[in-house]
């Protein structure tokens, strides 16, 4: 395989290194991209104020998530959890172990580039990876480039790569930190890096979670799932939206509870029961035991108790997995769009989409039915809810 190995102290993981990233894994035609955030960098003294190695750790994973390679992009924390300084020469022989016989390659923006020949063992760091360096800034010097290529080759054998960045972005992260302190700079970060420096308060941000902008509930909101799962939150978000209109009920509502209702998707089981616990959630038997069913009863409290919805978005959050009997229309409309988002492909669901427009309580019913089809044919347990809910709204009751 050849393996790319790309360090920093990613202070924090910008849109500029993403750009990088994606640059090298093409230029390159990489098998694995390995980030590395720096535990305690030689080379520099990290900024006052930074976020601990973990915290830093926890927002490369996601912007390396963002990038949406999941068979290429992984994070490794080696130089985490090392002791002492992180110095390149020691984490390239790690690498060189765990994947033997691979072929490796450091990735090197222009001031790393220009002064590798005074790092910590230049000939060791050459003799275990070719280079591949990028210029981080359009002003960067190209003959400065091709010099120091010229003398790396010369003086050490090096493998060296000079590559371009198609989307290059310029961003300087300590400008970028100063001007997340004065509530700026989202533009230069993925939005779910954004949202986790929001939720986190990291970079003076210090934000309130309770009362969010709409636009800042969804990047933490985002922060909390896999990438691969927003196409389906933002499919939700503006089929509620949609059904909203439809049916008279209030957008901002529904956006705000599309957006929430995944928060907590990707918890253990132990993480759902300790926040409904905490809460006080009632949960029942099966609850307890499935976490498909208990995301919506720990975001429900998260929507709450964290990010201080009201009680039509909490209580719709709450039934969008089961349904019920008596549905609020709030709760009808996101149990469907659930359903129905422009993501979702099964037999069924250009029926049930174009039922949603014209009969909202049989679309229920149908949604309920579907349900209980899928978990019958699964072996599993229905809830007791989805069986309530289709009964009552196939008998012609209205909520």
């Amino acid at each position: 395989m050849k393996i790319g190995i790309y360090g920093g102290s990613f202070n924090p993981p910008h849109l500029g290194h993403m750009a990088a990233a994606r640059a090298a894994v093409e230029a390159l035609k990489l098998d694995k991209l390995v980030f590395v955030p720096a535990g305690d960098p030689p080379h520099k003294e990290l900024a006052p104020g930074s976020p601990s190695p973990e915290k830093r750790l926890e927002m490369t994973a996601i912007a390396a998530d963002n990038l949406l390679l999941p068979r290429i992009t992984e994070v490794w924390d080696v130089e985490v959890a090392r002791q002492g300084k992180s110095y390149t020469s020691d984490t390239l022989a790690e690498a060189a172990e765990r994947w033997s016989g691979d072929e490796l390659w450091l990735l090197v923006g222009t001031d790393m580039f220009l002064t590798l020949h005074t790092w910590h063992e230049p000939e060791r760091i050459l003799e275990l990876a070719g280079i591949c360096a990028f210029a981080r800034r359009l002003s960067d010097d190209q003959a400065a480039f091709a010099d120091q290529k010229a003398r790396l080759e010369r003086d050490y054998g090096a493998r060296v790569e000079l590559i371009a960045i198609p989307d290059l972005v310029e961003v300087s992260s300590t400008q970028l930190r100063e001007c997340l302190g004065r509530g700026e700079g989202a533009s230069r970060l993925a939005p779910a890096v954004y949202g986790y420096i929001l939720r986190e308060r990291l970079y003076g941000t210090d934000a309130d979670l309770s009362r969010l902008t709409i636009e800042d509930l969804r990047r933490v909101s985002w922060s909390r799932v896999k990438a691969k799962r927003l196409a389906h939150i933002k499919g939700i978000e503006e089929t509620a939206a949609a059904l909203a209109r439809r049916w008279g009920a209030d957008e901002d509502v529904m956006r705000r509870a599309a957006i929430l209702h995944d928060c907590t998707k990707y918890w253990t089981l132990e993480e759902h029961l300790a926040v409904c616990d905490r809460y006080g959630e009632p949960l029942d038997g099966l609850e307890r035991s499935a976490e498909k069913l208990l995301h919506s009863k720990s975001g429900a409290a998260m929507a709450k108790y964290v990010f201080g919805q009201e009680d039509v978005v909490v209580e719709t959050i709450r039934y969008h997995t089961t349904a019920r009997a008596g549905m609020s229309l709030e709760e009808k409309l996101l149990y469907l769009a659930d359903y129905i988002e422009p993501n979702r492909d099964f037999p069924e669901a250009e029926e049930l989409r174009a039922l949603a427009y014209e009969d909202l309580d049989g679309a229920v019913a149908m949604g309920a039915w579907l349900s209980i089809q899928e978990m019958e044919e699964r072996g599993r347990v229905v809830h007791h809810n989805t069986v309530e809910a289709y009964t009552y709204y196939t008998r012609g009751k209205r909520a």
